[in-house]
């Protein structure tokens, strides 16, 4: 299989594929955040009041992510 170079993808595919890796990336740190707060609630981590900021950031970047893009192939 050969891999398409990106400046050769329509734009319209180059915006679908953009929008899909920041979905991707805006979840990836909101798991990592849920992540860390379970470390600190289990003890594993340091508690410095983080649990609750952590989950805070997770849906600001969840809330803000559906807002921004919605979902992939919903114009």
């Amino acid at each position: 299989m050969r891999i398409a170079e990106w400046n050769t993808l329509p734009e319209d595919m180059q915006l679908v594929l953009s929008r899909e890796a920041l979905r991707r990336a805006a979840e990836t740190l909101a798991e990592h955040a849920e992540l860390l707060a379970e470390e600190m609630e289990q003890g594993t981590l340091s508690d410095r009041g983080g649990p609750d900021a952590l989950r805070l950031f997770a849906a600001v970047v969840r809330a803000t992510n559906d807002d921004a893009f919605g979902q992939v192939g919903h114009a």
